[in-house]
């Protein structure tokens, strides 16, 4: 499982702040927070205005005070050609969607300096599709044009695009749905990458830990590999670890292996065995039974 970053985010005030006056010592304490990561995505937006040229600034940085590889996020091509010259490690390109003209900048930049290549699901005209049917058929359009372009299927990463379940409860398993398609439908087999935070984004801040690690669980019985993730979510991280080695130490462990065994053998839920006398194993069920839209969501699901 590749590990990313995504604490430095133009969309975090105090990030925004930062960026805009240059404090490097602002970013260098990020950048020492996700230094176990194996990426750092500089989500800086469109980097325009005031924040024009901060993706270049950003790329010495990280170069200077870091060995990770970086993600460098942004809807302005220009901006990342003109940053990614500064870096001399392992790189993404965040992202490409089907617009013609995007897929085409990002695909040219990363076929120049051999980058992994993220592409979203996501098409100019409709947007996110509501259904995982939706979401394949416009990676089976970013796919076609980037075999033309030479991209190869180890450096494709499809994100499906990770929706809050508190806004669109139903779509939660929907983005699992397509990450088992995508991964079933091409050969040699392209990857797949979600922003998981997004999955908790508008939840009430006590279930948001418990709502990521859940769902990263499920993403990673789905065949997810690679995640954009809060790297000071030490459990989290150590979950995703211990399901990658197979090295459950604990009760709540081997919970959250059965689960993610589920979601690749498209097993039942009411067979999963679990210690109903705890609340943490129970609170995990809750929220499983929440994002695979079994129950209804509400701010106080692990209460009732």
């Amino acid at each position: 499982m590749i590990l990313i970053g995504e604490n430095i985010h133009v969309i975090s005030k105090n990030v925004r702040n930062a960026l805009i006056n240059k404090n490097e010592d602002f970013i260098k304490e990020l950048i020492q927070i996700q230094s176990t990561m194996d990426y750092i995505d500089l989500n800086v937006g469109p980097a325009r205005g005031e924040l024009s040229g901060v993706l270049s600034w950003l790329s010495k940085i990280v170069q200077e005070n870091s060995k990770v590889g970086i993600s460098f996020d942004s809807t302005n091509s220009k901006e990342i050609a003109e940053a990614i010259e500064f870096f001399s490690g392992d790189t993404f390109i965040n992202s490409a969607s089907s617009e013609e003209e995007r897929l085409n900048n990002m695909t040219d930049i990363a076929l120049k300096y051999g980058s992994n290549l993220i592409a979203l699901t996501l098409s100019k005209d409709s947007g996110i599709p509501k259904t995982s049917d939706g979401r394949l058929e416009i990676a089976f359009e970013i796919y076609e044009k980037c075999l033309e372009k030479g991209i190869s299927n180890e450096k494709l990463f499809f994100d499906p695009l990770v929706l809050p379940v508190c806004v669109d409860q139903g779509q939660g398993i929907e983005t699992l749905n397509t990450l088992k398609m995508i991964k079933e439908s091409f050969d040699p087999p392209v990857k797949t990458v979600i922003g998981l935070s997004n999955i908790s984004n508008g939840c009430n801040k006590e279930n948001r830990l418990l709502l990521n690690r859940v769902y990263a669980t499920l993403a990673f019985g789905a065949g997810l590999d690679a995640v954009i993730v809060d790297a000071r979510d030490l459990e989290l991280i150590r979950i995703l670890k211990m399901l990658e080695n197979n090295s459950p130490k604990s009760e709540i462990d081997n919970l959250y292996v059965s689960l993610s065994e589920m979601m690749r053998d498209f097993s039942n839920l009411d067979d999963i065995d679990y210690d109903r006398s705890s609340k943490e194993q129970t609170d995990v069920i809750k929220t499983v039974r929440i994002l695979l839209n079994k129950e209804i969501y509400t701010h106080s699901f692990t209460q009732i």
